[in-house]
């Protein structure tokens, strides 16, 4: 429990001081981008809490985030999992579902650094939503999508949203496929439970969205799919379903 109550009390600080960083950026219109504000307070907060929880992170593949533009499309298993991406990427923005742009001040504050919120039931709203995205990578910037939706009781993935392969061949950004290991015992699903471990995240090869149009979106999302739960199967020898994105309704 004290490496709990620790990392809480961590988080807390930090939300706070790298809110107010945020905040006061967006106020003075200061510039965003890599080395901005923005991009420094992302990374301290993910830094901060990552080192609170007692993790190591241990990065695969870095060459493949080579580029400034990326949608990055994740498995998800536990809260930790943002902070390990905000602690090892530049200039990212989280897309995040729209509970949380209620929560006091934490919000606000994520708004401020770029994330962007997607009420998931609503169609409409969910797709202006991946239009801000579209107008942050083309700034630059690197999107982070956990294309599952939610996070998830085990390693083996589960069907994906189609809005980030959408997204991916509107604007021709590459996706980097990304697995993220280790931070599901590090923080389990629905407990408050902190244990230190060591988390491996591994960047796969990009896959290239130059030329594809909405009527790829399906085949994109199969190949993201597959090369990360063959990634799962070499490494951890976790199965994952097969996954046919036909099957499933047009989802944010």
């Amino acid at each position: 429990m004290i490496r709990t109550a620790f990392t809480m009390l961590v988080f807390v600080i930090f939300t706070i001081i790298c809110g107010l960083m945020g905040l006061t950026g967006a106020l003075l219109n200061l510039r965003d981008g890599v080395g901005s504000v923005f991009d420094y307070a992302m990374r301290l907060w993910g830094t901060a809490a990552a080192w609170a929880s007692g993790m190591k992170v241990v990065v695969h593949g870095r060459e493949n985030l080579e580029g400034a533009q990326h949608i990055i499309v994740s498995n998800h298993m536990s809260q930790h999992d943002i902070f390990v991406l905000a602690s090892v990427l530049k200039n990212l923005k989280f897309v995040a579902k729209n509970e949380l742009a209620r929560v006091p001040f934490f919000g606000r504050a994520a708004a401020s650094v770029g994330t962007i919120y997607i009420e998931r039931q609503n169609r409409k709203s969910s797709f202006d939503s991946y239009r801000q995205a579209a107008e942050k990578i083309r700034a630059g910037a690197c999107v982070v999508v956990f294309a599952e939706g939610s996070r998830g009781a085990t390693y083996s993935l589960r069907p994906f949203k189609k809005g980030p392969f959408v997204l991916a061949v509107h604007v021709h950004a590459p996706i980097v496929p990304v697995v993220i290991h280790g931070t599901r015992e590090v923080h389990p699903k629905g407990t408050i439970r902190v244990t230190a471990g060591t988390v491996d995240v591994h960047f796969l090869e990009p896959i290239q969205t130059e030329g594809l149009t909405y009527d790829d979106r399906n085949a994109l999302a199969k190949t993201v799919y597959d090369r990360m739960a063959a990634l799962l199967v070499a490494e951890y020898g976790v199965e994952s379903p097969d996954w046919d994105p036909r099957r499933t309704p047009v989802a944010r």
